[in-house]
């Protein structure tokens, strides 16, 4: 039983090399995004937490400029959601005396990705993740420094799959009109 394990463990890890060797790896797992907009605006407010990462994150990636002007932008984020009501906390288990033994963090996005135009190339998309957390009363401090900490990871995770979903979006041309039809060719006329 262990020879079969140990032949296993050197197959995986065979595979695994293999796959690192030839240089692949998952679209995005860097971090960097292929933007299809040039210019993009944030529909969110400036001191917001999640307007301040998705912006250092678009310009981490260089492709990209974040502007400020909604009608000059190539692509708008529109967030659809409340941003009061974007974070949840419910109670998730109790103890025998009725106390709370864990928590479930929620962090809910809903948006959309607009043209210049106002054309929807992305519809509206929500965006959930939640958390458990253990809690205890004698570790109050500790437990809120935790929980702030998962909702920063929350957030950091959220700004990657809307960059993923925004990278993924397919520009609409405009409609091209047909080239019109060749007019026949006169007939030759006939020799003798």
């Amino acid at each position: 039983m262990t020879i079969q394990r140990g032949r296993l463990a050197g197959l995986m890890l065979l595979a695994a090399l293999a796959l690192s060797a030839c240089g692949f790896h998952l679209r995005g797992s860097d971090g960097s995004y292929n933007l299809p907009f040039a210019t993009l605006f944030i529909g969110l407010p400036n001191s917001s937490p999640l307007a301040i990462d998705l912006k250092r994150n678009i310009r981490a990636n260089g492709g990209t400029t974040v502007i400020d002007q909604r009608g000059a932008a190539d692509g708008v984020i529109d967030v659809l959601s409340d941003p009061e009501k974007t974070r949840g906390k419910t109670i998730l288990s109790l103890s025998s005396n009725g106390r709370v033994r864990e928590y479930q963090l929620s962090y809910t996005i809903v948006f959309r990705v607009l043209d210049r135009q106002g054309n929807v190339l992305l519809a509206p998309t929500t965006i959930g993740l939640t958390r458990p957390i253990t809690f205890n009363d004698s570790q109050l401090l500790a437990k809120e420094t935790e929980e702030g900490l998962l909702y920063r990871d929350m957030q950091a995770d959220l700004v990657q799959q809307m960059l993923r979903r925004i990278g993924a979006v397919k520009l609409v041309l405009p409609a091209m009109s047909p080239a019109p039809a060749a007019a026949p060719a006169p007939a030759a006329p006939l020799q003798p």
